[in-house]
């Protein structure tokens, strides 16, 4: 009897346990997705300067909604699809470019054993510690002296990106080393290069590291605004979409143009967010399988 109580009362506890868990998540996922479903309702009102609202509610939910921004940016009126295109083109050939010299250099220092390697990967450790926008005015001459800045400045970011992307090695180098070597020894035994090991037995049991790899360095110049204003100042036609917008809510009509900013960020934010809702999984088990001390 007591037995069947004590059991009774570790349910209830497990029960109330699990109660306030999802309740607390639930608050925390209602905070967290506030400022978002704020942006998206704010783009669907159109701004009318005659219209007074009372409070905060008139404020965040629109009294009548509208398609006016989003016609706004594609009415040719703003170079929204150029700034677009700018965005999509910088982050499609980073992750393409960075995540080729990544795994390249990751398999090298996970593969091969060379003079002065362990030096050179605490080196980069180190520098990588410092914030990339110290190297920002020389990197401004350094490129102006090839012509990509402002009108080039998209090849520019281009290069930028991917000339300092061998940095970040350590976490495929940590998956790498997850994947015995005894497979890459029986190859080579067979006759079979480095590169035929790397590409036709490496790679394709690297899928969930590739993909992480190739998400960051996506995500990294599409969110990008510090650099890409700088290099690309004051040529409208180089701007991607963050610098663009952000030059938008500094106009006189702030409050006009804040509507038309919260449609372009949703915008925006749709490829990153369809991307990782697809590979999710994969971006989790790249992380967790490059988490090993190499």
């Amino acid at each position: 009897m007591k037995k069947d109580q004590s059991i009774s009362s570790m349910k209830r506890k497990k029960r109330a346990g699990t109660i306030v868990s999802y309740a607390v998540l639930i608050l925390i996922s209602i905070i967290w997705l506030f400022p978002f479903v704020g942006l998206a309702l704010q783009s669907f009102r159109s701004y009318d300067p005659k219209v007074e609202y009372g409070g905060m509610v008139d404020y965040i939910v629109p009294k009548h909604f509208s398609l006016d921004n989003y016609r706004f940016l594609f009415s040719g009126q703003t170079n929204y699809i150029r700034w677009y295109g700018n965005t999509l083109i910088i982050a499609f050939f980073v992750a393409l470019f960075q995540t080729i010299v990544i795994l390249c250099v990751s398999y090298a220092l996970s593969r091969m054993r060379f003079k002065g390697r362990t030096l050179l990967m605490r080196f980069w450790l180190i520098l990588g510690m410092f914030p990339g926008f110290l190297t920002m005015i020389c990197l401004y001459f350094l490129l102006k002296q090839f012509g990509l800045t402002q009108a080039g400045a998209v090849p520019g970011l281009i290069l930028v990106a991917v000339a300092s992307s061998g940095m970040g090695y350590y976490v495929c180098k940590g998956y790498f080393d997850t994947i015995p070597k005894a497979l890459d020894e029986a190859a080579r035994i067979d006759g079979a290069s480095r590169s035929r090991v790397f590409l036709t037995m490496i790679i394709p049991m690297s899928k969930p590291i590739i993909i992480y790899t190739a998400l960051v360095a996506f995500m990294a110049p599409w969110c990008d605004y510090i650099f890409a204003s700088y290099i690309a100042f004051g040529h409208d036609k180089s701007y991607n979409v963050a610098v663009a917008m952000t030059r938008w809510v500094w106009t006189n009509d702030y409050q006009a143009y804040f509507t038309r900013f919260c449609a372009g960020g949703i915008l925006i934010a749709i490829p990153v967010t369809v991307l990782f809702m697809a590979l999710q999984n994969y971006y989790v088990e790249g992380v967790t399988g490059g988490a090993v001390k190499g």
